[in-house]
């Protein structure tokens, strides 16, 4: 594995190591008596952190566990878990039908848009998701003062919209009555896919799992209740998201198929893609590409995240570009005749829409309330919304 990359990070002997800084320090073997409990490997620029012992009510591998997601998180805002509820065949299954989906004529596709509910389900059409970092004067000037080699990836000048489609399938229950409808419609079902349901209410309720289990460690290890995070996700706006890039069409090395952002939401989780592309930052500035292996799954912290802890733990900044290694696997998979649709297996994590967003508990210091003000979490969506040119400014 090359130094610097965040992952192939289900395990082996000899990783790049990360200081508590989050700075790449070399290599470092660590002994089986010096692992957390849970954690398959410390030796890596990731620990994995396998949920199944604490699954299984092991207390000390709780402990340990939640010290070591949270303190991940801190420190390069995103972790690694395994989850024996999660299988890569379910992955498997999953991507087969989103290819199937995306690969399908665009008016097939654009019936399922719903502009008027902020594309919130159903599918959003390429070209018009547009990242914050092409309007966002304090985004740009981050960008700026990047150091070659660790930089946000260059958007187009004409047209710095993100060449993606997604689909929005939302996961678990919604709330009886919520004061922000358009964030918790009832989903579109595509016509021609009868195990429609199955397939995306299956993954999407597996992955939405895995995350709450890992919401509850990562407040514990923060020093907040257990369930500090998971009651205000209860009946939340959960969204099976993913993004389907033609590659066939957007397969030129540096193509940006998701320009530089954070998430709006609580926490992401992501599955094993079929194509490389997913680079992220470590909260030191460090650019790292992703690479999910089998059977591992990614999480990162968002905006929501970061506004419950006052800023302990940042949203983690991201992109999508087409690499050398995504180039790769494109020739590979057209030498197999598979499908060249970039799929993302994601899910979209949300504080429910009617709790309030502020720091909690020892987060809560002055500074904090003051950067973090007070705020319903639907009113905080529909703003970010905004900023992505996914629902109108009022004057629209």
């Amino acid at each position: 594995m090359a130094p610097g990359v965040l992952s192939d990070i289900c395990p082996n002997s000899m990783q790049p190591f990360i200081d508590a800084s989050g700075v790449a320090k070399g290599h470092q073997n660590i002994s089986a008596a010096q692992q957390p409990a849970g954690d398959s490997r410390t030796d890596g620029a990731l620990p994995v952190y396998d949920l199944g012992p604490c699954l299984e009510g092991d207390v000390e591998a709780r402990r340990r566990l939640a010290k070591g997601i949270a303190e991940s998180l801190r420190r390069t805002g995103c972790c690694v878990v395994r989850d024996p509820r999660v299988g890569p065949q379910d992955n498997c299954q999953f991507l087969d039908t989103m290819e199937a989906y995306f690969a399908q004529p665009a008016a097939a596709k654009m019936a399922d848009a719903r502009p008027e509910l902020h594309y919130q389900v159903g599918a959003t059409p390429e070209g018009v998701e547009v990242p914050q970092a092409a309007s966002d004067p304090a985004l740009q000037a981050l960008i700026a003062e990047q150091p070659p080699g660790h930089r946000a990836s260059p958007l187009a000048r004409h047209d710095p919209a993100d060449p993606k489609w997604r689909f929005m399938w939302r996961v678990g229950p919604r709330p009886a009555s919520t004061s922000f409808a358009e964030l918790n419609a009832s989903p579109v079902l595509p016509a021609g896919f009868p195990d429609w349901e199955e397939v995306m209410g299956g993954w999407g309720s597996r992955m939405l799992a895995a995350v709450q289990s890992a919401a509850e460690l990562a407040a514990e290890g923060l020093g907040l209740p257990p369930t500090a995070f998971a009651d205000r996700m209860a009946c939340g706006p959960h969204l099976l998201a993913p993004t389907g890039a033609d590659l066939e069409k957007y397969s030129a090395v540096g193509t940006v198929i998701a320009g530089f952002h954070s998430d709006l939401n609580f926490l992401t989780i992501h599955g094993k893609s079929r194509f490389p592309g997913l680079h992220v930052w470590l909260r030191n500035g460090t650019r790292i590409p992703v690479r999910v292996q089998e059977g591992c799954l990614f999480i990162q912290a968002g905006k929501q995240l970061e506004y419950l802890t006052g800023g302990h733990v940042r949203a983690g900044m991201h992109e999508v570009v087409v690499s050398q290694a995504t180039a790769a696997a494109v020739r590979e998979a057209r030498q197999q005749g598979r499908p060249l649709w970039r799929v993302s297996s994601t899910v979209f994590a949300h504080i429910a829409s009617d709790q309030l967003l502020a720091p909690l508990g020892h987060f809560a210091g002055e500074e904090a309330c003051r950067q973090y003000p007070q705020i319903p979490a639907g009113l905080f969506v529909e703003g970010e919304l905004k900023k992505i040119a996914l629902a109108p400014h009022k004057h629209d």
